[in-house]
């Protein structure tokens, strides 16, 4: 090309690619478009009829690379195919999919207990779409099946096991099996447990999504969502909703959480093993007044999370004498771990749900579902699990 350009053309062109071996780790492509070979080529990928890569929000090699691996691992015991998609964020993941599968007139059954965020995008956004929000409580499947057998409008089943704060787990075959009934898709926010943990494809789940920011990255340096489908006809209908609402995950976060999710079976280990045992010291504390974890026996939904989960997660909350003043102290006087508005990550970061992510949730509905103001998250880590049980000791002995 030298040869035939002057030197200031050739300086906007792209060098012949040194492309002889395969790289051994996934490549970052930073491209907003792709070269078609000729004009059948364009007319071909943009019919459907071959694919390929052609503009960034479509999709990118990158990209779509880490969401086939998440879909392959939510659907890992599957006789068929998954599909996934990666957003810009977990909640833009909950938005492209209730975008791709209601319209005005529809509803969305769901539970009082969910993240506070889902809680105000059903109120807030989705209502202002037409589409009506439902909450019930999920663990009462006679009522569940009871409200979708004498309404025709429900579109969506919507839900959270383990929920967030609280940790009430949701019989997902059983929900599934009811849902299914009366063909009413369901989705399932599986953050808390990904899929090492928990694989509601299996059970019946049409959908799956993600907050890929948590666990499946683990270090707390990308934000992206996820979504799996079940379905090849479904999965069509989210990507054309992800390439018109321009929500993409973007590539380079998409790089980072491949690189995240290489550990993601020993980090979901020791998180949960930590967990376990915080649990139960936590529970011993005369300062702590109740504990939120699966993985205690006494929990009212261990049976249920033991039968679908392989372990119990680095999630739980508790609650601490006096309320919200004496939980805010708590989380200051800790050390060892990080107060922080997020979860999932290597390091053990903790919340106060009643100030922060359930802020905008009626007090009302908030209490209702066990969520106390003085209520403390804990995102267990993978750290020296010694340092983290001194940390909290020394914080909740100053308690009066």
């Amino acid at each position: 090309m030298k040869n035939t350009l002057k030197l200031n053309s050739y300086c906007v062109k792209t060098a012949e690619r040194n492309e002889s071996t395969k790289p051994h780790q996934l490549p970052l492509y930073l491209s907003s478009s792709f070269v078609m070979e000729d004009s059948q080529e364009a007319v071909d990928i943009f019919t459907g009829q071959k694919k390929g890569h052609v503009y960034g929000r479509y999709g990118n090699p990158t990209i779509d690379t880490v969401a086939n691996k998440i879909a392959a691992m939510e659907g890992f015991d599957l006789a068929g195919d998954a599909y996934g998609f990666l957003t810009s964020s977990g909640m833009s993941a909950i938005t492209t999919l209730m975008m791709s599968t209601l319209q005005a007139g529809d509803s969305v059954l769901t539970q009082g207990n969910l993240y506070g965020g889902s809680t105000e995008l059903l109120k807030k956004i989705l209502f202002r779409m037409g589409v009506n929000t439902i909450f019930t409580n999920l663990q009462n499947l006679e009522e569940v099946e009871h409200i979708i057998k004498n309404n025709s409008n429900i579109r969506m089943l919507y839900f959270e096991t383990p929920a967030n704060p609280t940790m009430a787990c949701i019989d997902i075959k059983a929900i599934n099996t009811i849902a299914s009934k009366y063909a009413v898709p369901t989705a399932i926010d599986n953050t808390f447990c990904t899929p090492y943990l928990q694989r509601p494809l299996s059970l019946g789940t049409d959908y799956v999504i993600h907050s890929t920011t948590k666990y499946l990255n683990g270090h707390g340096n990308s934000i992206a969502g996820a979504i799996i489908a079940s379905d090849y006809d479904a999965s069509r209908k989210i990507w054309e909703t992800l390439k018109l609402n321009g929500s993409t995950c973007n590539p380079f976060d998409a790089w980072l959480l491949s690189n995240g999710l290489k550990t993601l079976a020993i980090r979901m280990d020791k998180h949960s093993s930590n967990a376990q045992k915080i649990a139960e010291y936590l529970q011993q504390h005369d300062k702590v007044t109740h504990v939120n974890y699966n993985g205690l026996k006494d929990h009212p939904d261990h049976e249920i999370a033991s039968k679908q989960m392989s372990q119990f997660g680095g999630m739980l909350s508790f609650s601490v004498q006096g309320g919200q003043a004496e939980a805010l102290a708590t989380i200051d006087r800790l050390k060892c771990c990080t107060h922080a508005p997020t979860l999932g990550d290597v390091d053990t970061l903790v919340l106060h749900p009643a100030t922060s992510s359930h802020l905008n949730v009626d007090k009302q509905i908030r209490e209702e579902n066990g969520i106390t103001d003085g209520m403390i998250r804990v995102s267990v880590g993978i750290e020296d699990i010694d340092d983290l049980i001194n940390d909290f000791k020394q914080a909740l002995d100053q308690l009066y």
